[in-house]
């Protein structure tokens, strides 16, 4: 519904275009302009739909462009006032070719109106059809032998002008469906990247206060502290942007991660990273910055609530499943359940997990599964990701 909203306010005018063009029809008819077989409804029907579009979507045109617009609706107006002339003094010639051909020159005035953008692309194939059909039309009618002869070849004549209308109009429903995807592409990497930036800038606000410390204590700490949070921050920028990275990358930005937060928190926590896969890491391609999330969580919540016996499990996996690989990242820690400002923290945490849940469901729509589990003083996070 969210992607038929933007089309119905492109074409609005529709509210003017159908009752005007009921109106348009009712008035050819009475001033005999048209001929119309009432047993045929569905072809009827049909035509008068089709006539409906074109003629909203002149309207809209007009109110988005007016200017010089306005004399084109005049011209195609003035062909209305031919054909009522021509109509009118020249009743007896069956199939007067003046008045079809001046009906193609009027529909194709209306088309080029309402599809100005598609008009202009297509306008050599579309010149070079009707101009065919145009002197095809007008050798039967005039040139092929005499009435007899024109009655039978006829309806090949007329398919010409018909046959490429229903194309056109496939043509342009497949665009107008390539313009709803582009804007809900557009829609969903702007929304990407909104999320991208809301990942937790803390981390580094904080690291940077204890490089400070280090380096006015002159520890032996601070170079390497400098380097590896120099890589962090080129790797979010840079490699962050990219929508996909390699697999081993993002594990170095991972242990990166983990390394700077021992020199940050300064006690003694039990780490174990480990990494099992029975394919190539490097050729495996992932959406960067997902599983930071959850290591900041474990972090945040669990090692630093904690002033003893704090540990944290990661292991990563990597396995190829027939045509598919699959990643699972699997992460657990310890808490401090008695921590004052606990519910505080997990109103953070939940934003970071909305975030982490809205990314994979724009980028892994029903590929992933993550499951995350508490028991008493143990938390839990699997995250499974299926990649092509």
């Amino acid at each position: 519904m969210n992607q038929i909203i933007p089309l119905l306010k492109k074409y609005k005018a529709v509210l003017i275009g159908f009752p005007l063009t009921f109106i348009f029809v009712k008035l050819l008819q009475y001033s005999k302009l048209i001929l119309i077989d009432e047993k045929e409804f569905f072809m009827n029907t049909f035509f008068l739909l089709l006539y409906g579009v074109v003629i909203s979507l002149m309207i809209y045109t007009y109110f988005k462009k007016r200017g010089n617009y306005l004399y084109l609706l005049l011209g195609l107006l003035l062909l209305i006032g031919v054909l009522a002339f021509v109509r009118l003094f020249m009743q007896g010639m069956t199939d007067n070719p003046i008045i079809i051909l001046i009906l193609i020159l009027f529909w194709m005035g209306g088309c080029y109106a309402a599809f100005p953008s598609f008009f202009a692309k297509y306008k050599i194939i579309i010149w070079g059809i009707y101009g065919f059909s145009s002197l095809y039309f007008l050798y039967v009618r005039l040139f092929s032998g005499g009435l007899e002869m024109y009655l039978q070849k006829k309806e090949t004549a007329l398919s010409f002008f018909i046959l490429p209308i229903p194309v056109f109009f496939l043509i342009w429903i497949y665009e107008q469906w390539k313009w709803l995807q582009n804007l809900k592409a557009q829609k969903m990497a702007a929304e990407l990247a909104l999320l991208k930036t809301q990942i937790n800038p803390h981390f580094f606000f904080n690291t940077l206060n204890n490089l400070y410390s280090l380096t006015v204590q002159n520890s032996e700490k601070a170079p390497t502290m400098i380097l590896q949070l120099s890589d962090m921050m080129r790797y979010t920028i840079y490699e962050g942007q990219k929508q996909t990275v390699s697999l081993l990358d993002e594990i170095e930005y991972l242990k990166n991660y983990i390394e700077l937060q021992k020199i940050r928190y300064q006690k003694n926590v039990e780490i174990n990273f480990s990494v099992r896969q029975n394919i190539n890491i490097e050729t495996t391609q992932i959406a960067p910055l997902l599983f930071i999330i959850l290591l900041e969580n474990a972090f945040k919540h669990g090692v630093e609530t904690l002033r003893e016996n704090a540990f944290l499990t990661v292991r990563l996996e990597l396995h190829q499943i027939r045509n598919q690989k699959e990643i699972i990242f699997w992460i657990e820690n310890n808490f401090d359940s008695e921590e004052n400002n606990q519910n505080q923290k997990k109103t953070e945490q939940g934003i970071g997990l909305q975030n982490l849940k809205r990314r994979l469901e724009l980028l892994y729509p029903q590929k992933y599964s993550l499951e995350i589990e508490k028991k008493e003083t143990i938390y839990s996070a699997k995250l499974k990701i299926q990649i092509e």
